[in-house]
């Protein structure tokens, strides 16, 4: 399935979805989970499909054998779980429309429990009779109607994408309570390119559905494809999650996309399920920002809190033991914390922070100064603003790596906030090529200069790769217009012949047009194939420099004058220009046209008065 296909596909079976939530009135909050249980079930189904003929040949191989596995214990060892008869899709696909379809459906995810305990009191269940309305039963029924139309040729991987999806459009729909299981992709695929988490263990306290490790399991995959390597992926996912039906839908997002791992419920500042301290090769999250109520007298003694300072109030007690009772004055630090004690020796990690945090004052500070001098900060990239579905507060990454530390520190300070695609008014996200430049930012940082020429080298395969289809093209336009037909019952069949012709030549020109601004923007600002500061872009901070600052961390203050925002990237900036040009090009040959007829028409009236 082609990148156009799948996403022809995502949106005609959201647009059939959201039209029966719609007519049904539920909210999408009441929609969500039981429409992703639905992409699972089709999943699970499909899968199950594909191994069930190589489960049959052993089982009739084992015939005469003394010792015979069953079903149940094959299915398991071959596919990850076993799916009875009435649990699979196309068993309540045809159950006739007098049936209780919402109790078969939870029948259905009852059985795939009981075989597969990692998903034990995880799939939607009893949310499908709240499909019913008083006078409609039949909701059900057109849901697994609509995905239905998932091909049985979908992979793993195109589930994900559409479950994935399906996540997105939910958090647009939910608003603030969205943002609360959705991280956008777009953010979380920079994350990810950054660390690189390609094996071991990978930790997110507030995973919410799982996004970070499916992201990180899209990168592995990519990655081993371009080192080909051949060995099984070794990737171990660990999350928590506060709200348990986000603990659904990210179980459900592991399964979907067959990640190993586990999802625990548990609050991150009181309960540490997994033992993190000093755990992990990875740790990626989202946190929640500025929260101001955590008991501080349960975190100060915890070392994973602890190691660098514990955020605190500096205020005189007022006699009320009620009234003083001890709370963090911003949990941003706790988190940070966090990150950094998680990680191993040799860890790295990647996280969502509020802007503020980079120059927090008062406790925060010391914490800060602290994280600095022990060389675990690796990187900071200030965000562009209205990245997120459900907030404008302006965000910032910041990187660890534990492998740095003790060795002569410098922090390397991104200012990204000039880099972006406008999706909606209100909403803008990072491109692949946005990912990959940036991403080749830190690589160069690094000393990796050999990862600049192989994306220089993709850019330049997909810039011959279009000029060539343009040329192609322009000669089949050339024919369609040597083939003007005299019959003007053919004409307006020619013109739209033409017009789709001339069309698709323009995109396959501004494709290629695309891919030369990236060879361009990264060569301009690293013309020798190495790291260097480039002024509004990105800055290597010494220690000295960092000092000279107070410790900030806010890459505004290193990397120099930003840019005055327009609303348009550099990129869409070229093209209207482009545009512009092209029209211009195009009134100025009208004008010649029009030139030429005054002329002619002068030089008649002229010959009629001679």
């Amino acid at each position: 399935m082609t990148q156009e296909e799948l996403k022809e596909l995502e949106s005609r079976l959201w647009q059939a979805a959201d039209k029966l939530r719609v007519d049904s009135g539920l909210k999408a909050s009441e929609y969500a989970t039981p429409i992703l249980g639905l992409i699972f079930l089709r999943f699970a189904s499909i899968r199950y499909n594909k191994i069930k003929p190589k489960i049959d040949a052993i089982i009739a191989a084992q015939a005469n054998q003394r010792k015979q596995q069953t079903e149940i214990e094959l299915a398991i060892i071959e596919c990850g779980f076993y799916l009875p008869p009435e649990a699979q899709f196309e068993y309540l696909l045809n159950l006739p429309e007098k049936e209780d379809i919402a109790k078969a459906i939870k029948h259905a995810m009852e059985l795939i429990e009981l075989h597969k305990p990692e998903l034990q009191n995880s799939l939607p269940k009893d949310e499908y009779f709240k499909l019913y309305s008083k006078d409609d039963r039949g909701l059900p029924k057109s849901l697994l109607k609509i995905f239905a139309d998932i091909p049985e040729s979908a992979s793993g991987d195109i589930f994900g994408k559409v479950y994935e999806y399906f996540l997105a459009e939910f958090a647009l729909a939910e608003g603030q309570g969205g943002g609360e299981f959705f991280t956008p992709t777009s953010v979380v695929k920079l994350m990810v390119e950054i660390i690189e988490p390609y094996k071991g263990t990978i930790f997110d306290p507030a995973c919410g559905s799982a996004g970070m490790f499916v992201q990180s399991s899209y990168f592995v995959d990519r990655r081993r494809e371009e080192l080909h390597d051949t060995d099984t992926k070794d990737l171990m996912v660990y999350g928590a999650e506060r709200t348990p039906e986000t603990v659904k839908l990210a179980r459900m997002n592991l399964a979907v996309n067959g990640l190993r791992g586990e999802i625990m419920p548990a609050n991150s500042y009181y309960e540490d399920p997994f033992n993190s301290y000093g755990r992990f090769d990875y740790v990626m999250a989202n946190p929640p920002f500025n929260v101001d109520d955590v008991n501080l007298d349960k975190v100060k003694g915890q070392p994973r809190f602890n190691e660098y300072g514990i955020p605190q109030n500096k205020t005189k007690s007022s006699g009320n033991k009620e009234k003083d009772t001890n709370t963090v004055p911003n949990g941003n630090y706790l988190w940070i914390n966090l990150f950094a004690t998680s990680l191993n020796d040799k860890g790295k990690a990647a996280l969502v922070m509020a802007n503020s945090a980079s120059d927090a004052r008062n406790s925060e500070a010391d914490i800060r100064k602290n994280l600095i001098k022990s060389g675990v900060i690796d990187c900071m990239l200030t965000l562009p603003k209205n990245m997120f579905y459900t907030v404008t507060l302006p965000a910032t990454l910041w990187f660890f790596d534990k492998a740095r530390q003790g060795t002569e520190h410098k922090v390397l300070f991104i200012d990204a906030r000039n880099i972006f695609k406008q999706v909606t008014r209100a909403l803008r996200e990072f491109t692949p090529e946005h990912i990959q430049n940036i991403a080749t930012i830190v690589r160069l940082y690094r000393g990796e200069n050999e990862r600049l020429t192989e994306l220089l080298a993709k850019y330049a395969a997909k810039v011959a790769e279009y000029t060539n289809k343009a040329e192609a093209q322009a000669k089949e336009v050339e024919k369609i217009q040597k083939a003007k037909p005299d019959n003007d019952k053919e004409l307006k069949k020619w013109e739209k012949s033409l017009d789709e012709a001339t069309k698709k030549h323009k995109e396959l020109q501004d494709k290629a047009t695309y891919f030369q601004y990236q060879i361009s923007w990264l060569n301009e600002r690293f013309p020798n194939g190495g790291y260097e500061d480039v002024i509004g872009l990105c800055k290597a901070a010494s220690m000295a420099e960092l000092e000279e600052h107070d410790y900030s961390l806010n890459p505004g203050r290193y990397v120099g004058v930003v840019i005055e925002e327009d609303g348009l990237t550099e990129d869409e900036f070229l093209s209207e220009m482009k545009e512009r040009h092209s029209k211009l090009n195009e009134l100025n040959s009208k004008a010649v046209d029009l030139e030429k007829l005054i002329n002619k028409n002068l030089l008649s009236i002229t010959y009629e008065q001679n």
